[in-house]
């Protein structure tokens, strides 16, 4: 194969340098890493990681060190509708121009090494990032923590925002191994922010062990709604009232109350407006994104584990509209948990199959198979989620809500069929 030049050359000349779309660990990564002459993306380093809320958390966290005047980097995965949104400069998606001359880097300093899509990117990432000047680097972790790319930087302060089942392929099947695994980003005697109540006992048993700083919501931070629609973030000796995220759903208030607990814990403050400011400007596709068509409201979300879903029916509980959900999931996925923790929120049911090509997508009959014995196994069923989505929106009424949502690929679909204007 001839040498890549534009950015979609490369994307596919590094889909195809590993022969596993996943290999955790951190040999290959350090050694071109070390090779690069990559030492730290930024003056400071926030490391996030967990089940669900890591891409809201990051959001928040770049949108208040943005108000409060930094230059912050955000490294992120998966994207939605292109990869230039998985790097992000001073708020502004990397050109192709620079992740091509960030791709080239890391295929000379690789020499022979393997690399997989992932590693690519991360990399590449941490190279521009280093050369940008940056106040703060922001890193979300891709899959676990301890083994994953992103580890290979020691960061100031690392985030779990939660823990749940999922990838259990790699991770293990129950929160306790799977809590393990994500308490690997934690760096001895720095902090731990814990973005959950009752984080599983492995995480703390092993920030303990390295002694790691566990900040931990519901034990040294807390939030809490106020009269006037605002909500207070406080801790000992702090208060802060802030603004309600614009982002939807009743658990962004604690991935936000996470952000600024992050925040502070690093060892450089920021002006306490920032915080006010960023948490009223952060936004982030696919996270109950709203749309209208003709009086009917259409939301859009990235939700593709049980533990999502439960957020979802939250969210339906608190807006309570009749609703049609229209569901596509990846094959490793537990749709059948999915389902079931949007019982009774949900009136009517479409199942899509994701494009050809996705990986580990699966058809509409093979996802009806799965949900055997749920609301959702008798639906109709359609070919793409444009179709279903399609088919949804004609069935709706003013004042009704579709719902699209099971995974990030489902997303990116509904968001290239409503942002076309159709």
């Amino acid at each position: 194969m001839s040498r890549p030049q534009t950015l979609a050359q490369w994307l596919d000349f590094i889909q195809a340098q590993h022969p596993s779309a996943i290999e955790l660990g951190l040999d290959r990564v350090r050694t071109v890493a070390a090779a690069l002459g990559l030492e730290r993306p930024a003056r400071q380093v926030i490391t996030v990681g967990g089940t669900n809320g890591k891409g809201s958390t990051v959001a928040f966290i770049e949108a208040i060190a943005r108000a409060g005047g930094w230059k912050v980097g955000a490294y992120t995965s998966p994207h939605l509708l292109h990869y230039n949104e998985r790097v992000r400069i001073d708020g502004v998606d990397a050109d192709d121009a620079a992740l091509v001359a960030g791709f080239e880097a890391v295929d000379a300093a690789r020499g022979e090494i393997p690399l997989t899509y992932f590693e690519y990117g991360t990399l590449a990432a941490l190279w521009l990032f280093q050369r940008a000047g940056l106040d703060l680097a922001v890193l979300e972790v891709g899959l676990g923590g301890r083994l994953d790319a992103v580890n290979v930087i020691d960061p100031d302060v690392a985030v779990i925002t939660t823990v749940d089942i999922d990838h259990t392929d790699w991770l293990g099947e129950d929160r306790e191994t799977i809590g393990k695994e994500k308490a690997g980003i934690a760096r001895a005697w720095k902090p731990l922010v814990l973005g959950e109540v009752g984080a599983p006992s492995s995480v703390l048993a092993h920030a303990y062990a390295i002694g790691a700083g566990v900040i931990q919501l519901g034990n040294d931070f807390f939030h809490e709604p106020t009269e006037d629609g605002r909500w207070r973030w406080r801790e000992v000796g702090t208060e802060l009232l802030l603004p309600a995220p614009l982002l939807d759903a009743p658990v962004q208030r604690a991935n936000a109350a996470t952000a600024v607990a992050a925040l502070r814990a690093l060892p450089e403050e920021l002006p306490q407006a920032a915080f006010a400011a960023g948490i009223g400007n952060a936004r982030l596709p696919g996270r109950l994104q709203r749309f209208e068509r003709e009086g009917v409201e259409i939301r859009v979300d990235v939700a593709h584990n049980p533990q999502a879903a439960r957020e979802l029916a939250a969210f339906l509980e608190r807006h309570p509209l009749p609703t049609h959900a229209v569901f596509a999931a990846l094959s490793d996925k537990d749709v059948a948990g999915v389902v079931q923790a949007l019982e009774g929120k949900v009136a009517a049911w479409s199942l899509a199959g994701l494009e050809p090509g996705t990986p580990r997508g699966r058809d509409a009959a093979a996802l009806a198979a799965a949900l055997a014995g749920t609301d959702a196994a008798q639906a109709p069923q359609f070919e793409t989620v444009a179709q279903a989505l399609d088919a949804a929106l004609a069935t709706a009424r003013p004042g009704e809500r579709v719902l699209v949502f099971g995974s990030f690929h489902t997303a990116a679909e509904a968001l290239a069929v409503l942002g076309s204007g159709r």
